[in-house]
């Protein structure tokens, strides 16, 4: 077996918040978006064999509990990421997934198998705008995705699901409607940096997600990752006991 490589990080702590892990980087990815912060990783061949590349995360193992498959989209290459996720867990690493969702199968035979312990889903947009953005008919698939990642979550079959929305300026009215489809599970909110639009700053995100009525987590360049429980949670208790 050989992998489509695309990198490996030997120790992250941003790539699972509150741990420190190793990340591979899968090459390739269907959904070429503009703004992808990996977009070297969308087209392009390296391929390596299986063993080789299973060795970097075995050397890992001294200073980190887990390793973060990343990409790219790692679900591209899904035999391939399913057996190293497999021989990771032989060899007592928590296992970690960052997904656009389009191959909800892959997800399943993963999730069947009890291979992942936390799952991170980036949802683009909302579904009726989903296939114009991504020109091509994703949305299905990340729907079915995210109703997969749902029921293994209230099952305690995946221990840790976030949702990720990466946001940029004039977007904002499509949060709302993607986190009534999310209700009930960790929600973050990302900057999205693309060109010359000017990125939403850490206080804009805040607005956005007093707005919400839920707890969020919010990414920025300048303020790193942060838990934010907005005002609108704290006056609508108030209200509720008075």
């Amino acid at each position: 077996m050989h992998v489509n490589y695309g990198g490996f990080i030997p120790i992250s702590t941003v790539d699972w918040p509150g741990r420190a892990v190793c990340t591979l980087f899968l090459r390739g990815c269907p959904v070429r978006c503009d703004y992808c912060h990996n977009k070297q990783l969308q087209n392009g061949r390296d391929c390596r064999p299986i063993e080789q590349v299973f060795e970097q995360i075995r050397s890992s193992r001294i200073a980190v509990s887990g390793v973060v498959f990343s990409g790219g989209e790692p679900t591209l290459q899904g035999d391939i990421l399913c057996e190293l996720a497999r021989r990771s867990k032989k060899e007592g690493f928590l296992v970690g997934l960052h997904t656009n969702g389009v191959f909800p199968e892959v997800i399943q035979k993963l999730l069947d198998e009890h291979l992942v312990n936390h799952l991170a889903l980036d949802i683009k947009a909302k579904w009726n705008r989903y296939d114009n953005l991504l020109r091509e008919r994703y949305s299905a698939a990340v729907k079915e995705t995210l109703n997969i990642c749902k029921n293994a979550y209230h099952t305690g079959d995946l221990p840790e699901f976030q949702v990720v929305v990466t946001l940029f300026r004039g977007y904002e009215d499509e949060v709302k409607y993607i986190s009534r489809e999310t209700e009930g599970l960790e929600f973050v909110l990302q900057q999205g940096v693309f060109g010359m639009v000017p990125p939403l700053s850490s206080d804009e995100l805040k607005a956005i997600a007093d707005c919400l009525c839920r707890p969020v987590i919010i990414r920025t360049r300048e303020d790193g990752e942060f838990h934010y429980e907005g005002t609108r949670i704290g006056r609508t208790t108030g209200e509720r006991q008075g």
